[in-house]
């Protein structure tokens, strides 16, 4: 005899770009509505004060983030002017 047995995932959703990678924008979002969860079936004044911290939240995260892609291409460029890529590291802080 066989046994089936279903499992639900969740949703799954799929982005993509060309030329390029995931913009600091579509990693905030991502963050903050993982974090934050809004529902609209709520009274209409609970709903936009979520709304507003929601939005609140998702600022905080994406400064964050620039904050740190900025430090961590610091870090790249120090990297490798100690290991002698001038060059390198000056195309690097032009981007």
């Amino acid at each position: 005899m066989f046994e089936v047995s279903v499992a639900q995932a969740g949703t799954v959703n799929v982005v993509t770009t060309e030329n390029g990678g995931l913009s600091v924008d579509h990693w905030a979002d991502r963050a903050t509505d993982t974090i934050i969860s809004v529902g609209d079936k709520n009274h209409p004044e609970i709903v936009q004060q979520a709304k507003a911290y929601k939005d609140n939240i998702r600022h905080v995260i994406k400064t964050y983030m620039e904050e740190a892609i900025k430090s961590s291409r610091t870090n790249t460029i120090v990297e490798l002017e100690r290991n002698g890529y001038e060059d390198v590291a000056a195309i690097l802080r032009k981007i």
